[in-house]
């Protein structure tokens, strides 16, 4: 579960929670204030889910103050449900309502440029739309998921055939609107797999990694909270196993000395040594010259492929002095 905010108010609702099942993929849009208090927010939630799906086994949310407060905690405890956050660094923790959300907006936000901003009245098409549509991941629908076949639907919302007479101008408005709100899911499907793809990159060079560092505890199925040093205070201690290395050695010793210099992104600060190689790549159409670089960090020498742009900011200086050197000794360092 997470929160759409930032949404112009209609009737007095500035968000929506999105609430997704992990097992059927059947979602909930529910229309709230972004200042509701937990125990409004319980309320809708026993109103809206428990009423409908009974109590969940689990819920995996964000660290939203809203789930992590003791009231929410203590309820789904009471209830009989684990409370699991999502991974400090590592949203795809709860990827499938951040990619639920990305849909979510594409639609009303087609939903409002062709029928007025009040976002609220197209809420309900927009969820059944999603919970309607095929789903790849399980190879069906949610509806047909949940229920064991396909939701029932007027025959004008799923295939050619004669409309009924009835309320036929509400029918054909309703039908058109269902058109336009899966035309533009199908299109923010494709727009996520697009850049997903485009932005995917093959892991030809291992990451770095620190440690290695003793395993506290098991937090859920897929984290673990290790031992930090004093000089790590400020990080968080539990990760996703995506982001832990099974360290293969005989020491007894778990916890060796920390970098002086640890950044924040958990990186190692180091000092330019040379450049020992210097290419030019195409970045999104976009020429850039990277430097082969050998960097000293913590006593131990580093290669690495930097963009030229980057060396010339952070070390100013000490790159006026290798092209100064490169230039009174008349040569430079190419490779391709």
């Amino acid at each position: 579960m997470d929160f759409v905010t930032g949404l112009p108010v209609c009737d007095k609702k500035n968000a929506i929670w999105v609430i997704v099942d992990r097992l059927t993929k059947a979602a909930h849009f529910l229309p709230m204030c972004k200042k509701d208090s937990v125990e409004r927010l319980t309320e809708l939630y026993v109103k809206e889910i428990v009423r409908l799906h009974g109590v969940a086994a689990s819920i995996v949310s964000d660290r939203d103050s809203k789930f992590s407060g003791k009231f929410w905690r203590e309820l789904q405890k009471k209830f009989g449900t684990k409370v699991h956050m999502s991974t400090a660094h590592h949203p795809q923790t709860d990827g499938q309502s951040e990619h639920t959300i990305q849909t979510l907006e594409d639609i009303l936000r087609a939903c409002v440029l062709d029928w007025g901003d009040r976002w609220i009245d197209h809420l309900g098409l927009a969820e059944f739309s999603y919970n309607n549509s095929y789903h790849a991941s399980i190879g069906m629908s949610p509806f047909e998921a949940s229920y064991g076949r396909p939701c029932c639907t007027p025959v004008c919302w799923t295939q050619v055939g004669e409309r009924s007479i009835l309320g036929r101008d509400f029918v054909q408005d309703t039908t058109e609107r269902i058109k336009v709100v899966k035309a533009k899911m199908k299109e923010s499907q494709d727009r996520q797999k697009g850049y997903a793809d485009q932005h995917h990159r093959d892991l030809e060079l291992s990451p770095r990694y620190i440690g290695p560092y003793k395993i506290l505890e098991r937090i859920g199925p897929v984290a673990y909270k290790l031992e930090f040093p004093p000089v790590m205070f400020a990080f968080h201690k539990v990760f996703h196993v995506s982001m832990l290395k099974k360290c293969i050695t005989s020491r007894d010793t778990v916890l060796p000395s920390v970098p002086s210099e640890l950044h924040a992104n958990m990186s190692i600060a180091g000092r330019p040594v040379k450049v020992i190689g210097k290419k030019k790549k195409v970045v999104k159409k976009k020429s850039i010259i990277m430097l082969n670089m050998v960097w000293d960090r913590e006593e131990e020498e580093e290669v690495t492929w930097e963009p030229e742009e980057v060396i010339k900011v952070h070390f100013k200086k000490w790159f006026g002095k290798q092209v100064k050197t490169k230039k009174d000794d008349g040569s430079e360092d190419e490779s391709n």
